[in-house]
């Protein structure tokens, strides 16, 4: 007989959100005051600073707190048992394997970027260094935004407005970033990125239920979306992602705006286990 472990409430996602924003803002704010002494103490600002790292991994920290403070290790297990969903029907992983690189490619094309960026390419073992590095970055906010923050608020709405909210504070808790030097965001464009990351959240919340509120896909999405060999597409390849978000709404409407088979557990019962 398997003990009961409560589902976290609603309200706690202004919780998680709160907690989210305060560790990156704050990171972010302290960096940006004291920079110098920052770099002085610690290196230069960059992708691999254990400072930026944290505040990326925020999202994670504060959905593994919350699991944690509403279900124990016994809801932390049944929420890390979603890494381990994988099933979604072929289309959505022929779009996360070859959609997502074609979206980079079209959008460097246009751009006029596209031969310059392939002959960019870091040499193989600096390129395989910086694959493994980006699955240990980006992709651990999904823990948070996919992980916690999308199945409370499909609770009370359709998939299709949780990721735009989703969508619209992920792309918020990014700007910070934007100011800061040595941060992969600083030198790209603020509003192309915006509008794009709520794009993504769209087409990543239709997925993400398609697997069945899996938190693998969300991370294997995201990692596809942050992989150095693909050309920089800005801006034109954000355009391309709500481009992308408006036909999937369209494919899938039907179950973008029906809460039914939304996924909604944070922390799952397991398969043909008692309560």
């Amino acid at each position: 007989m398997r003990s009961f472990v409560p589902e976290p409430p609603l309200h706690s996602v202004f919780v998680f959100f709160f907690l989210t924003f305060a560790i990156a803002w704050g990171l972010m704010a302290m960096m940006l005051v004291f920079q110098d002494a920052i770099e002085a103490a610690m290196g230069p600002l960059r992708a691999s600073h254990p400072l930026f790292i944290l505040a990326v991994w925020s999202p994670a920290i504060s959905a593994i707190l919350l699991v944690l403070w509403y279900g124990g290790l016994p809801g932390l297990r049944r929420y890390f048992s979603r890494l381990l969903l994988w099933q979604a029907p072929v289309g959505w992983y022929l779009l996360l394997l070859i959609g997502l690189p074609l979206i980079y490619y079209i959008g460097a094309a246009l751009s006029g970027t596209l031969t310059r960026e392939v002959l960019m390419q870091p040499p193989l073992l600096e390129l395989l260094t910086l694959v493994g590095f980006m699955l240990i970055l980006g992709p651990m906010e999904e823990l948070g935004w996919r992980g916690y923050a999308t199945p409370l608020l499909q609770r009370r709405m359709a998939p299709f407005w949780a990721g735009l909210v989703v969508g619209f504070f992920w792309a918020l808790w990014h700007v910070p970033a934007f100011f800061l030097d040595g941060t992969p965001q600083s030198g790209w464009e603020l509003m192309p990125f915006f509008i794009g990351a709520i794009g993504v959240s769209v087409v990543l919340t239709a997925f993400f239920n398609a697997a069945q509120g899996s938190i693998l896909v969300p991370i294997l999405f995201h990692w596809q979306l942050n992989m150095p060999m693909w050309p920089d597409a800005q801006s034109i390849g954000m355009y391309l992602f709500v481009v992308l978000a408006v036909i999937v709404v369209w494919v899938k409407r039907a179950e973008m705006f029906n809460m039914e088979h939304a996924a909604t557990e944070v922390m799952p019962c397991p398969t043909g286990g008692a309560q």
